[in-house]
C-alpha cells in the first residue's frame, strides 16, 4: 500500500490478501527464478542440521520433508505485480459487499459467544475480528478451497531452496512449520495456504501460529484450521501485542472538511489532536464538532478531494500492523461496522460508483457465465475467477479500461447483448 491509499501487495508484503497475482501461468516451471545452490535432494539432506539445531527430531524432519514436492510455481507469484490495479472505492465495495455483508451478520450470530469471549480477554471489539475473518478468508469459505489453497511445504521448501532474493525469510518460515508438525499441532496434510504459506481462517504464516497463537479452544493444541477460536482469538492477540490495539477505542471516524481546506494535510502522516483538527474546520461527516476533544488522529482523504474523509485514531493502525496498507484497514474496520449495522459511508466518492447488490453481482456472474466467460461460480462473491472473466469480457466489448471490476457499466453491458 502506498501512502495515498492505492492497495499493491498484501500482508508483510509476500501475501496475496485480497490482492490479485499476475497468472502464474505466464511463468511456468522455474521462469524467473531458481539459482538454488544444490539440486532440491541434495538440499534438503543439507538443510536436515539446521532443523535438527533447531530442535525438530531427524524423525520429523525425515517424514515431512520425504513427502515434498517443491512448487516452482511459487516464484512466478513471489515477483508478480497485482493482477488487477483498483481505486480505493473498487477495493472496498468488492470486499464490502453485500454477500460478506449478510454472511458476516449470520457468523456474528453463530459466534457470538465466542466473539464476547474475545472481547473480554484481549479487548478487541466484535466489529474488527468479523471484518479480519471477512476480509482474509472470506469467513473459513476459502481455508481448504483447492483453488486458493495448496500444500505449505511444497511452497516453503521451494521458496527456501530456490529465492534467493529472501532465502533467510523462507528458510525460517519452513523451520517455524517443522516446529508446528514438530509440536503435534498439526499435520503436512492439514497445513495449506497461500503460496506464500498463509494458512486458516485469519491467514497466519507460521511464525505467527508459533508465537501469537492461543489454545482458545482448550483442546491442547493450537490451528487456524477447523473452529474459528483459535484463528480468531490469536489474531487478537497479534493486534494486541504487535498492533497496541487499545481496549474501547474506536478505529476512526468519517470526516468533512471545508470548502478550501489544503488537502496537503490529509497526508495520513500527520498526528493533530480532534481539537486542532476543529480548529481547520474539520467536523464529524454530520457537522458535529470536534472542539476540546485531545485524542490525536490523522486526516486521510483516500479517494481525493470530493470525496470521503477519515479522521484515524490508534486503532485503525493497530488493525493496519496485520496488513501494511490503509486500503485493506479500512476494509476491514468498514466491513465489521457494516456487519455489525453501521450504514455505509455518507460521503460518496468522487468518481465511484456505488456498491452493486447481491443479486446485481449474481447477475453479472450469470450472464458472463453464459455469454462464454468462465466466473468460477455464480454465488454473488467477487474472485480472481469472476475479475478476470469481467476483463475479458470488457476487452471483447471495448469497455475501457478493463479493469475487471464488475460495475454498473459492465452490467448494462452485459443486459443489453
Amino acid at each position: 500500500m502506498t501512502a495515498g491509499g492505492s492497495p499493491v501487495l498484501g500482508r508483510r508484503q509476500v501475501l496475496g490478501g485480497g490482492l490479485a497475482l499476475a497468472a502464474i501461468a505466464a511463468c511456468p516451471g522455474t521462469a524467473m527464478a531458481q539459482k538454488a545452490q544444490a539440486p532440491f535432494p541434495a538440499w534438503v539432506a543439507k538443510f536436515k542440521a539446521r532443523a535438527l539445531a533447531r530442535g525438530i527430531s531427524g524423525q520429523t524432519y525425515d517424514t515431512v520433508m520425504a513427502g515434498v514436492v517443491p512448487d516452482k510455481s511459487v516464484y512466478a507469484a513471489d515477483r508478480a505485480q497485482p493482477e488487477f490495479q483498483e481505486e480505493v472505492w473498487q477495493y472496498l465495495n468488492r470486499r464490502v459487499s453485500e454477500w460478506r455483508i449478510e454472511t458476516g451478520r449470520r457468523k456474528a450470530a453463530e459466534y457470538a459467544a465466542l466473539l464476547g469471549r474475545i472481547e473480554a480477554e484481549f479487548g478487541v471489539d466484535r466489529a474488527v475480528m468479523l471484518g479480519y475473518w471477512g476480509m482474509e478468508s472470506a469467513f473459513g469459505q476459502v481455508v481448504e478451497n483447492p483453488q486458493h489453497m495448496k500444500p505449505v511445504f511444497n511452497s516453503l521448501s521451494a521458496l527456501a531452496w530456490g529465492e534467493p532474493r529472501r532465502r533467510k525469510y523462507w528458510e525460517t518460515e519452513l523451520l517455524n512449520a517443522l516446529v508446528i508438525v514438530q509440536r503435534g499441532w498439526s499435520t503436512p496434510s492439514e497445513m495449506v495456504g497461500s503460496w506464500a504459506g498463509a494458512m486458516g481462517h485469519t491467514q497466519w504464516m507460521p511464525e505467527v501460529w508459533l508465537n501469537m497463537g492461543v489454545d482458545f479452544d482448550g483442546n491442547g493444541r493450537i490451528s487456524p484450521f477447523g473452529r474459528p477460536d483459535d484463528a480468531l482469538a490469536g489474531t487478537a492477540n497479534y493486534l494486541v501485542k504487535r498492533g497496541k490495539y487499545r481496549r474501547g477505542e474506536p478505529w476512526g471516524l468519517e470526516a468533512r472538511i471545508p470548502e478550501g481546506f489544503d488537502t496537503k494535510l490529509a497526508d495520513n502522516r500527520t498526528w493533530r489532536t480532534l481539537g486542532a483538527w476543529s480548529g481547520r474546520g474539520v467536523t464529524t461527516v454530520d457537522g458535529r464538532s470536534l472542539a476540546g476533544y485531545d485524542a490525536e488522529a490523522r486526516l486521510w482523504l483516500p479517494g481525493g478531494a470530493g470525496g470521503p474523509a477519515f479522521l484515524l485514531l490508534p486503532n485503525f493502525y493497530a488493525v493496519r500492523s496485520y496488513n501494511p496498507s490503509s486500503s485493506y484497514a479500512l476494509a476491514v474496520c468498514h466491513l465489521g461496522d457494516r456487519v455489525m449495522g453501521e450504514g455505509p459511508f455518507v460521503t460518496p466518492w468522487a468518481d465511484g460508483e456505488r456498491t452493486l447488490t447481491l443479486a446485481e453481482i449474481q447477475e453479472i456472474q450469470v450472464r458472463l457465465t453464459r455469454n462464454g466467460f468462465d466466473t468460477g461460480g455464480t454465488d454473488g462473491r467477487v474472485g480472481q475467477g469472476t475479475m478476470r472473466a469481467v476483463r475479458a469480457f470488457q476487452q471483447r466489448a471495448g469497455i475501457e479500461p478493463a479493469d475487471g471490476y464488475p460495475g454498473l457499466k459492465v452490467l448494462t453491458a452485459l443486459r443489453s447483448r
